[in-house]
């Protein structure tokens, strides 16, 4: 055989190392764009929760000094001198947990973790400031309420997570209500 009895041989030889590598080559790269995202999904998860949980913490501390200085809607009271410190502490945490979310949120997340937290500071006012009207107060959790559930709907669907969030709760409490016989407040955000 000569090597132009060949040729067609060898081109059918190259021409299916060349497509076999181009193959291999884009379910590679598939694969490892698959892993990356998954790793980014998983990173995010954990920044959103850990984001959530300080503000939640910073939350609740405010409540209870909040309860201490008269605010009947929350139990548990803490002094304001033994739990101004632990806000602030609490308040160190969450701006630590914020670098994370500015690193990996989408634009939105992070335009409603922004506002979330700008409205727990607000409750925070309320209690350095001491007493305040108890409508600014309820008012005030309303309004972060809210906040906080445009941070989970949004984060929610920057992970993809699909269907609607929980519905949301009520502030004050509905079982205060309840229990005295009055008529129920009107549903606007979710419990915290």
């Amino acid at each position: 055989m000569t090597l132009v009895d060949q040729l067609p041989a060898l081109i059918g030889v190259v021409v299916g190392t060349l497509g076999s590598y181009a193959v291999q080559s884009l379910t590679e790269r598939r694969r490892w764009t698959r892993q990356r995202e998954e790793r980014w999904d998983e990173k995010r998860f954990e920044t959103y929760g850990r984001y959530g949980n300080a503000l939640k913490s910073q939350l609740r501390i405010a409540q209870r000094i909040g309860a201490a200085i008269g605010f009947t809607d929350v139990a548990d009271p803490l002094q304001p001198a033994e739990g101004l410190p632990l806000l602030a502490e609490a308040e160190s945490l969450r701006a630590t947990e914020w670098e994370s979310v500015l690193l990996v949120g989408d634009a939105e997340t992070i335009a409603a973790a922004r506002r979330w937290h700008e409205m727990i500071w607000t409750i925070e006012l309320l209690v350095r400031e001491g007493p305040v009207d108890a409508e600014m107060w309820t008012r005030a959790h309303r309004l972060a309420s809210a906040a906080r559930d445009a941070f989970y709907e949004s984060a929610r669907g920057d992970l993809g997570i699909a269907g609607a969030p929980p519905p949301p709760g009520q502030w004050p409490r509905a079982w205060r209500a309840e229990l005295s016989g009055e008529a129920h407040p009107p549903r606007s955000g979710r419990a915290q």
